[in-house]
């Protein structure tokens, strides 16, 4: 998980310093409780001194590029001109927050005028950012007495989701699954639209980063699975298989930086020297923050492993099946979930092997996801660029576990009905791989698809 930071920036003007340069101090302590506040919700700032003329702004941010901050956010202390700090902050790459705030919550005194006029500063900034083409999220409110920080943590966590994702590098083991385009983005088109790198795998360089059956690490990740999991019918030879390909791919994300993974199943052939189908390994890699997307889905692979920088109580999910009766939707995957999202102690059982040559079983942790409030997210590709659609939803607790105890699952109740649900989303163009996220993030995941310039959908 990855802390959320910004660059805060304050805005003021060399005139008044010119005037009276002790007219600074009070809104000087201002943006150090801003800061202090913000830090509370769980962001690191780093602040800047207050600027004030051109060369004061370019380097304060040199310094928020330098540290990598997910966002800049602005505050006003007073009107301050905008030819001053335009050229700084229209350069950047770096997502803009401007924070639209004032100290003194009433005004009722024309001696609060000089510490309180700093939203027509904000206009004039607006003003010139439109002008200039740069892209920004205005913040309104009053800083104590408003949810206006809370909006900017959101938001700044949302540019976190953004930095991630166009930080992404996703290792595509062997081929997608041939003819499922839903997903279907060229590598190069993928990379120029969002950043997110394409790492090829062959198949036969993964093999080659297996551990010997008895080798320690092998040995050691038995004894932690004994812990961790019910287990009931599963082979020996099939637990080590399963934990000797789940260390392979372990080295592998670790040998090529890789924020996510993915790979089809039809990729475990005799031919390849992968011995199983690595559900156990991807499931736990989820846990740890790692991104995954099934069939060789190297967009939803790294959408999820973006979401999970940030919220780490995020899956990698389909929906599979309606119930009309009940009004609700079964999400489940062949063997693989975020088994930190398991609502009991997840069992670790075999699954038979009938889809490639390989043959034999593999080890699979099936659990239930837990009841809760959750955000339903989805990537989908489209002819003028990507939907963010994002639908919040109730998960539901388990049914009949003994008949289901053998199965990944989970189920949703939409805001909608569920023959509405299913028509908006494929209007939308949602893809059949989707992803989970746990919380009311709705906001934070709006800001996200904004940073991103996806068209954002709610559902």
């Amino acid at each position: 998980m990855k802390k959320p930071s910004i660059g805060l920036l304050p805005l003021y003007i060399k005139l008044y310093d010119d005037l009276d340069s002790s007219w600074r101090k009070p809104l000087d302590e201002w943006v150090n409780n801003i800061a202090a506040e913000l830090e509370l919700l769980g962001i690191t700032v780093k602040r800047s001194d207050i600027c004030r003329i051109s060369p004061e702004f370019k380097t304060a941010v040199k310094e928020f590029e330098k540290a990598d901050v997910d966002a800049i956010v602005t505050v006003h202390l007073a009107y301050s001109p905008s030819l001053e700090s335009i050229d700084a902050v229209a350069a950047t790459g770096l997502p803009l927050i401007v924070m639209s705030t004032t100290p003194d919550f009433e005004y009722d005194s024309p001696a609060k005028l000089m510490n309180n006029h700093g939203i027509h500063g904000v206009q004039d900034f607006c003003n010139l950012l439109l002008r200039r083409g740069k892209k920004f999220i205005l913040e309104a409110g009053h800083w104590k007495e408003s949810d206006l920080l809370k909006r900017v943590a959101a938001t700044t966590r949302g540019a976190c989701i953004a930095s991630s994702f166009r930080k992404a590098r996703v290792g595509l083991c062997g081929r997608p699954f041939e003819g499922m385009g839903d997903f279907s983005v060229p590598a190069d088109k993928l990379q120029n639209d969002t950043g997110a790198a394409t790492v090829s795998i062959d198949m036969r360089k993964l093999a080659e980063l297996l551990p010997a059956s008895d080798s320690p690490e092998v040995l050691s990740e038995i004894n932690k699975d004994r812990e961790r999991f019910r287990i009931d019918k599963l082979e020996d030879k099939t637990h080590i298989d399963s934990i000797r390909t789940g260390l392979a791919i372990r080295k592998l994300i670790d040998k090529e930086k890789l924020s996510a993974v993915t790979i089809c199943f039809l990729e475990i052939t005799k031919a390849s020297g992968i011995p199983v189908m690595p559900f156990l390994e991807l499931s736990k890699a989820m846990e740890r923050g790692i991104g995954y997307g099934g069939e060789g889905d190297v967009l939803t692979a790294a959408l999820t492993g973006a979401l999970l920088t940030v919220f780490p109580e995020s899956t990698f999910t389909e929906i599979f099946c309606p119930d009309w009766k009940n009004n609700t939707l079964f999400l489940s995957h062949m063997g693989e979930m975020n088994i930190a999202l398991a609502s009991e102690k997840p069992l670790l059982t075999e699954m038979q092997w009938r889809f490639s040559d390989a043959g034999g079983a593999t080890a699979v942790a099936y659990a239930c996801l837990k009841p809760g409030k959750a955000i339903f997210v989805n990537l989908a590709p489209t002819a003028a660029g990507y939907n963010l659609i994002l639908c919040p939803v109730d998960m539901l607790p388990e049914k009949n576990s003994n008949e289901w105890e053998r199965t990944i699952r989970g189920w949703f109740k939409s805001h909608l009905p569920i023959n509405e649900f299913l028509t908006a989303y494929s209007n939308a163009g949602g893809t059949h791989h989707s992803a989970l996220v746990y919380g009311d993030n709705l906001d934070a995941l709006k800001s996200f698809g904004s940073i991103m310039c996806f068209n954002t959908i709610i559902i």
